[in-house]
């Protein structure tokens, strides 16, 4: 569970810092301001935190891949 929440952190992180940024430049349009923020934020998170995803990736997958126990 720790990577998941590493991950979601770092995320949220990544938005609200991007988010920061932009009000300080100066764009103060509270939906242009969450869209644009969003938008940077997806893709530096997609450069930035592509070893985190990947260890998210294979922890969700190995959870799936695992037999359920049988209910006899």
């Amino acid at each position: 569970m720790r990577p998941v929440l590493v991950y979601t952190a770092s995320r949220i992180g990544l938005f609200l810092v991007t988010l920061g940024v932009l009000y300080l430049l100066g764009l103060t349009n509270p939906l242009a301001l969450i869209a644009a923020s969003f938008v940077i934020s997806g893709i530096a998170s997609y450069v930035l935190l592509s070893k985190q995803r990947d260890v998210v990736s294979e922890r969700i997958s190995g959870r799936l891949d695992r037999p359920k126990p049988q209910d006899d």
